[in-house]
């Protein structure tokens, strides 16, 4: 269980099991009810490192108090949080084996060293065979679903590094017709210039007209060639091609994991240079990546604010953090990334979930 998981559980086993004791007719005395509400919660604290420990432990402490008549309801429901530790832990078999053993020892106790009525057995057993029924299935759930978020989350890393290598080749293959088209804008070039250059040069003292005609010419295809130069070379530097198209594929992908994504563009965003463009895509990537993987989110709203100088990226989730996002979730990458193109990026939670907020300056 995560932090915020695992004190929850204790919160609700401190109110859980003297509120439930008093509905199944169970409390004994307030003071003996509030230490067992407390010995379970504080177990509950450490089941996310020893889940199988605590459960033990939490089933010991039931069964003794009820053998001992300290409380006179509940063999199993007490000790849930632990149940739900240890499936989130992943062995649902052993929370299912043990939760049966525990019924079936009440059972016998409730049946022949103690024992009640079958109705009585079977509305206090059966409801707790329910109960454990509906946590052990929810928490299963629970745990499915944070397992398929991360490998959504995985695959949505892995097909932008396979987009990423792909444009790569693709750009690779680009620059190299760009340089057998500079060689033949060069060559090309070269030879018309030469030419009129040598009809120039024999006509410069008889026909200085053509001459001159012949000159103006090599000028005009020295200009074209030099225009066609400028782009092609122009291409051959450009690091990365602007990656802001490619958002809405990336949200779609973030979408197909089960989040609600929202986007919205404010702006013209046609004058933004490749570069801001690229680290708009990064920010926006990393923090939908991050919020699939930890942030147990529903919604996520991305927004892009274009101004005349500078590219505003806004992407908030409604998911809970126990603080701002670790080296390791990629804030540093994101950082670095605006930060050198002179920009600033924070984030953290906020009042209604967590907030990843970057400005970067659009400069020529």
């Amino acid at each position: 269980m995560t932090t915020n998981l695992t004190r929850t559980a204790a919160v609700l086993t401190l109110v859980g099991v003297p509120t439930g004791l008093a509905l199944t007719g169970g409390l004994g005395e307030t003071v003996l009810v509030g230490t067992l509400a407390v010995g379970l919660a504080g177990l509950a604290l450490a089941a996310r490192r020893w889940p199988l420990g605590v459960l033990l432990i939490s089933f010991c402490t039931v069964a003794a108090w009820r053998v001992a008549e300290l409380i006179t309801a509940g063999w199993l429901w007490p000790a849930t949080a632990a149940l739900v530790a240890l499936v989130l832990a992943g062995r649902l078999r052993t929370a299912i084996i043990a939760s049966a053993l525990m019924l079936f020892w009440g059972l016998t106790w409730d049946t022949f060293v103690h024992p009640h009525s079958p109705d009585w057995v079977l509305a206090h057993l059966g409801g707790e065979a329910l109960w454990v029924a509906a946590a052990l299935a929810g928490a299963s759930a629970y745990r499915n679903t944070l397992r398929w978020r991360a490998e959504m989350a995985h695959r949505i890393t892995q097909d932008e590094q396979r987009r990423r290598l792909e444009a790569s080749r693709r750009r690779a293959e680009e620059r190299v017709e760009i340089a057998r088209d500079l060689h033949d804008v060069v060559s090309h070039t070269l030879a018309v210039v030469g030419v009129h250059l040598n009809v120039a040069l024999d006509s410069f003292d008889d026909e200085p007209e053509e001459a001159k005609a012949s000159l103006r010419l090599a000028q005009e295809v020295r200009g074209r060639a030099m225009t066609d130069l400028k782009a092609l070379v122009g291409v051959l530097r450009e690091g990365e091609l602007p990656a802001l198209e490619g958002l809405e594929r990336l949200i779609g992908r973030v979408r197909d994991a089960g989040l609600d994504v929202s986007f919205d563009e404010v702006g013209d965003p046609v004058e933004v240079p490749a570069p801001v463009a690229t680290a708009v895509h990064r920010v926006v990537q990393e923090s939908l990546t991050n919020t699939v993987r930890h942030a147990g989110a529903t919604r996520v709203r991305v927004t892009l604010r274009y101004a005349p100088g500078s590219v505003l990226v806004d992407v908030h989730d409604d998911g809970a953090a126990a603080g701002p996002m670790a080296d390791g979730h990629g804030i540093s990458g994101m950082r670095e990334r605006v930060a050198a193109l002179g920009g600033a990026l924070t984030a953290g939670p906020v009042k209604d979930g967590f907030t990843v907020r970057a400005t970067i300056p659009i400069t020529e």
